[in-house]
């Protein structure tokens, strides 16, 4: 099978080639991967190459394939797995392997297998764990985004609150709680708002900051504070950096109480020490953005800790479960992933869009890896409709869709591009 895929072959080194899969064995897989979303996890690969603790130390000489929030259908199956697979179906992938104590993963360590590329091979360790996933949604980029969607549905679960002179401990946000999510107006704040306000356990009252006032208009107008109300939720937006007293102006929204619940999505120093300053009793910190400063620290309240049962934790990642729950809302239509994307693209523009990802405005870079298409952001299909078809009729689905991206759309570019 002849496959076109990016691969890694050292830092900053990323190649768009074609070359000829392997026959797959017994107990492996062939895939057509449909979409991939671009990750930031991928860029640190790229930048770090064999540096990286998941990219192996001989991958210029043998490259692996980018890539892990990948969705398609499947081509063939192994004997092992025919009772549990079948031709023609279609999947999500769960990278997150941890199979035997290696830190192996799809998208950073397999020669044959990763999200930027036409065709690939699941290798037999990612069935064996239950991580290729069987998906029945309408569109593949709900099954692509339902990884990082997983990652934030794991730090909801993951969070947890007490009861003094008990040890144990309660999983989960608090129902009919005070949840503030900081530095949110980005993609993972996006799909947060979404999954916490259609998820089986609400808050009363969500906070969500930020300092680009662009940013939380978007996300006001994806999420209208009044509409949100009429489900008994209140949401409110803030813009932190026209604040003289952030702690204590957000504190004030909770009545003075603070907040039961609270998420970071940025690593930087000032928003983690708001965060810890508006806990509320029994308060639990999620520090969910990964910093790539391993020395990166921020003050914390010890008395708060000891005395006001504050907790201060992390996740990073979502498991199975997770990632399956998120199928099942996408496919229940109950929550809709494509808040975080902004940007489309074809296989060919991977390489220079992962490599220079920081600098990119916008969330999420979702990519279709049967077309060539230059990464183009969603705002930006009108005008480049007026030299396009495809694109002006891109803008006028987009445009109904609250200028979100969408199973009409999708199914538009996969039998309309190129032609």
């Amino acid at each position: 099978m002849q496959t076109r895929a990016v691969r890694l072959y050292g830092k900053k080194d990323l190649r768009l080639e074609s070359f000829e899969l392997p026959a797959i064995q017994e107990d492996e897989i062939l895939v057509q991967v449909v979409t991939d979303s671009i990750c930031m996890s991928t860029y640190k690969a790229a930048i770090l190459g064999p540096d990286h603790k998941r990219v192996p130390n001989d991958v210029d000489q043998q490259p692996i394939i980018v890539g892990h929030e990948m969705a398609g259908n499947i081509v063939e199956v192994g004997a092992k797995w025919q009772h549990q697979f079948k031709p023609g179906e279609k999947f999500a992938l769960q990278p997150a392997l941890n199979y035997k104590g290696s830190m192996d993963s799809p998208g950073y360590s397999y020669r044959y297998c990763g999200g930027a590329a036409t065709y690939v091979i699941m290798p037999q360790e990612v069935m064996e764990l239950g991580c290729l996933l069987k998906y029945d949604g309408d569109a593949y980029y709900d099954a692509s985004l339902a990884e990082p969607m997983s990652c934030i549905i794991g730090a909801f679960h993951a969070s947890y609150h007490t009861s003094m002179g008990s040890y144990e401990h309660r999983m989960g946000i608090v129902e009919g709680g005070k949840l503030a999510l900081l530095a949110a107006a980005g993609p993972m704040g996006l799909g947060a708002i979404d999954y916490v306000l259609h998820a089986d356990r609400r808050p009363g009252l969500i906070v969500v900051t930020d300092v680009d006032e662009a940013r939380l208009a978007r996300a006001a107008a994806i999420f209208p504070p009044e509409e949100v109300r009429q489900k008994g939720i209140e949401l409110v937006f803030v813009n932190t950096s026209k604040l003289d007293d952030v702690p204590g102006y957000l504190k004030a929204l909770t009545g003075g109480s603070g907040f039961d619940d609270v998420h970071v999505y940025a690593p930087v120093r000032a928003v983690v020490e708001q965060a810890d300053q508006i806990l509320g009793r029994d308060g639990c910190l999620n520090f969910f953005a990964g910093p790539t400063d391993t020395a990166f620290s921020g003050l914390i309240n010890y008395y708060n800790v000891h005395y006001n049962a504050a907790h201060v934790m992390g996740t990073t990642g979502g498991n199975t479960q997770d990632m399956i729950e998120s199928l099942r809302l996408t496919e229940q239509k109950r929550i809709n992933p494509a808040v975080m994307v902004t940007h489309i693209g074809g296989l060919n523009c991977v390489a220079e869009a992962t490599l220079k990802l920081p600098e990119i405005p916008g969330g999420k870079k979702l990519i279709y890896s049967g077309i060539d298409m230059e990464l183009t952001a969603i705002d930006d299909f009108a005008v480049q409709g007026q030299t396009n078809p495809h694109f002006a009729k891109l803008a006028e689905i987009t445009a109904r869709h609250k200028g979100l991206w969408s199973a009409e759309a999708e199914h538009y570019l996969l039998e309309y591009w190129g032609k």
